[in-house]
């Protein structure tokens, strides 16, 4: 279902759709009461959204949806020039799954897409996670080996500092494609803290090396001072397989589509 007040969004969205996902259903839909109309006929298996819609807002989609009477539990995507706004103050609702920002394009939308309909592996991805508890580390690890790819391990903000620097000069630098890292660490350095180091210390772009924080903390302000201090997106607690590893690929397909 793609849900937009502009018709030539629709089209470039349902387009997009059609062409990476030949045999996919676009449910075109204007608003919130032909969205509300088109669910009572059928179910959907994914949903994209404006946040400003002509009678209503993508929240209050996102809110009909979960309310559809048989209706299992579908991504929620907001596709809007505001999204990374949003969700820096922290303003979506938890009925929205996940969110797109209209300014990476359409290449990077048709694989954002692809990631949650039909998630593909990008072999050889470097994946450099720090997590301090070896039992969460090994699960998490187990999930993205599962989806190809090559993950190192560090347990403290220390080693992983040290690890990035120690390839700093190299032609591989920052010598990993994607950090996943959990915000409380044990050592004197939090994973705030190496996300700083990253940004400022290393200079590297949210391109050249996208972050991804995991955290249990519901603190809006503390959630906003991540995104704020350069993280591409966070990874809340506890952790939903299927969530975390569309994220991490489509982190990593929109590094790729940026060199």
């Amino acid at each position: 279902m793609v849900v937009d007040g502009s018709r030539l969004v629709r089209r470039l969205i349902g387009d997009v759709l059609r062409q990476e996902l030949p045999a996919v259903e676009v449910v075109d839909c204007a608003g919130l009461a032909a969205a509300r109309a088109a669910l009572e006929d059928a179910p959907v298996d994914l949903v994209t959204t404006s946040l400003v819609l002509p009678d209503g807002d993508g929240q209050q989609l996102a809110r009909t949806v979960r309310e559809a009477a048989g209706q299992k539990y579908v991504p929620v995507i907001v596709v809007s020039g505001q999204a990374q706004a949003h969700l820096e103050m922290r303003r979506f609702t938890e009925d929205v799954t996940d969110y797109f920002d209209k300014a990476d394009g359409h290449r990077a939308l048709a694989a954002f897409v692809r990631g949650y309909v039909m998630p593909q592996p990008i072999p050889g991805a470097r994946v450099l996670y720090v997590e301090d508890s070896r039992t969460v580390a090994m699960a998490t690890k187990r999930m993205l080996a599962s989806h190809g790819m090559d993950v190192t391990h560090m347990l403290g903000a220390e080693e992983a500092i040290d690890w990035l620097h120690a390839r700093r000069g190299d032609e591989t630098a920052p010598g990993t494609d994607l950090l996943l890292t959990d915000v409380y660490l044990k050592g004197e350095l939090s994973g705030r803290d190496l996300l700083q180091v990253v940004r400022n210390e290393l200079g590297y772009g949210k391109r050249r090396l996208p972050v991804l924080v995991m955290t249990g903390d519901d603190n809006r302000v503390n959630q906003m001072a991540l995104l704020r201090d350069g993280a591409n997106d966070l990874v809340l607690k506890p952790i939903e397989e299927r969530l975390l590893v569309t994220k991490a690929l489509f982190q990593l397909r929109l590094a790729r589509l940026g060199t």
